[in-house]
């Protein structure tokens, strides 16, 4: 359950509530019978358990390996000649109309 942070707009008494997220908010101070409002802050977040670091879903073989930087290769693509592929069918289109 979640805890919420209450301020009294009159005499500024502050205190913390436990609280369910269906419960309605509190109003009232509990020592002047004042305005109540919610404080609002930054959450901290924290992380706990595994799982949330890049080494602990890696095995200890891999996490070395992976350490060293991995090389590249280059690979060179020859296009092929499409002049001459359209030549050579076109001839062969006239060859088979021809016939």
């Amino acid at each position: 359950m979640p805890t919420y942070q209450y301020a009294c707009k009159e005499c500024d008494h502050r205190f913390e509530a436990v609280q369910s997220f269906s419960d309605p908010s509190l109003t009232v101070c509990p020592q002047c019978s004042g305005v109540l409002r919610k404080v609002f802050s930054s959450v901290g977040v924290v992380f706990k358990g595994s799982g949330f670091y890049r080494t602990d879903s890696r095995d200890a073989s891999k996490a070395a390996t992976t350490a060293t930087p991995a090389k590249t290769e280059t690979k060179t693509e020859s296009k092929p000649d499409t002049s001459s592929t359209s030549s050579s069918t076109g001839t062969t289109k006239t060859a088979a109309a021809a016939s």
